[in-house]
């Protein structure tokens, strides 16, 4: 039996390795062809360093499809040349053949988690900062005129960046009381650098502002400059500004660089939040409720998809049985499951954000629906 599961086994690696290679190879021709205009120049390391850094989030997504291949062509073959009935003629079950499948899946699903929940986030991050400060060299000049979240309460707005000497100008940052929505800290900078989780600051001047004293100066006898004055006190009870021009500030951020690049310099941003922030997130008492929402989705799809890989493999065993003729009937198969598979996945995506109180429904329905087909359609057979 030993010599058996061996056998079986030795079918299974190679499509597996196959599948792996050629969906990520076309994967990433992909990110490099949409973004060909953009890296005209570059030196070839730093492209496939780039491309590198893709890998991790990309093997989450292709290992699925790379299972179900795995199964259809390596099952399939061995019942085209009658391996199977040879098998089972013998006594051995159809589930004990399937055995090793279900080892490499587990082990497949196993490597996929640790890659989803702790190394492609930071895999993404490192993706845009390279893309945008090193590649195409912009920077932080798609954050130009915009005013972004630093977390802990902090927003940075920039006027202008220089990508040549990476330097920020007309620089306002903000930070508000969490227990008073009327007063907050306020710092003007002519210019600065942000590098790391650091905005260093020159040419700047500070304000705490009190808007609810600033009513009151409404209030205040025109004829009285003592209590006007007290009232602008009031206003600005803390006014800094340095005697020397050179002087610095520090300001220490919740984001580094590279995860507000990651953030907020694409439409789209980085999927950066792996297993600490989501946890993080969900344990936080004073967590935005529609923060632990998506915490909670996000959470659930990084482990909802690379459990596809048990599920997939299940599902794709009856296939394979009866239509795993050919290498070409097998991977159109094997496509053809997979994409379905992906389809019922984002619906269940888009139906978890209609149920807030059971948000799993949805990320799971197509794990559900996927391990009920395979077993109905392996029982038929």
């Amino acid at each position: 039996m030993t010599r058996l599961t061996r056998l079986v086994t030795a079918e299974l690696w190679p499509p597996l390795l196959a599948g792996t290679l050629l969906f990520t190879a076309i994967l990433c021709f992909g990110y490099f062809f949409v973004s060909s205009q953009w890296l005209q120049g570059v030196p070839l390391g730093l492209v496939g360093r780039w491309i590198a850094y893709q890998v991790p989030d990309t093997l989450v997504k292709v290992l699925p499809m790379a299972v179900v291949l795995m199964t259809v062509v390596a099952f399939g073959r061995m019942n085209t040349e009658r391996e199977l009935v040879a098998v089972q003629s013998g006594g051995v079950s159809l589930g004990r053949l399937a055995q090793p499948a279900g080892v490499v899946a587990l082990l497949v699903t196993a490597l996929s988690i640790w890659l989803s929940l702790w190394v492609a986030p930071r895999a993404n991050v490192e993706t845009r900062g390279l893309y945008w400060d090193t590649l195409t060299g912009a920077g932080l000049s798609t954050l130009a005129g915009k005013t972004v979240d630093l977390g802990g309460g902090l927003t940075l707005y920039l006027s202008s960046y220089n990508p040549a000497t990476r330097e920020l100008r007309g620089i306002r940052v903000e930070k508000w009381q969490a227990d008073n929505y009327q007063r907050g800290t306020l710092i003007l900078a002519e210019r600065g650098t942000y590098e790391g989780q650091q905005l260093r600051l020159q040419g700047y001047s500070t304000f705490i502002v009190d808007y609810a004293a600033a009513k009151a100066l409404t209030q205040v006898p025109e004829n009285d400059p003592a209590a006007f004055r007290a009232a602008v006190q009031a206003v600005f009870p803390s006014v800094v500004v340095p005697e020397k021009a050179t002087d610095r500030l520090t300001v220490d951020t919740g984001l580094s660089r590279q995860q507000t690049l990651a953030k907020y310099a694409d439409a789209i941003g980085a999927d950066a939040q792996g297993w600490a922030e989501l946890t993080a997130t969900l344990r936080d008492p004073k967590a935005k409720p529609a923060d632990r929402q998506n915490a909670r989705i996000s959470l659930n799809r990084k482990l909802a998809l690379p459990f596809a890989n048990l599920v997939l493999t299940l599902a794709a065993l009856p296939f394979a049985l009866r239509y795993g003729r050919t290498l070409g009937v097998s991977l159109g198969v094997a496509l053809g499951l997979a994409v379905a598979y992906y389809v019922l996945f984002l619906v269940g995506l888009t139906v978890a954000g209609t149920l807030p109180a059971f948000p799993e429904v949805g990320v799971w329905l197509a794990n559900v629906v996927f391990l009920a087909l395979g077993l109905t359609l392996l029982r038929r057979a």
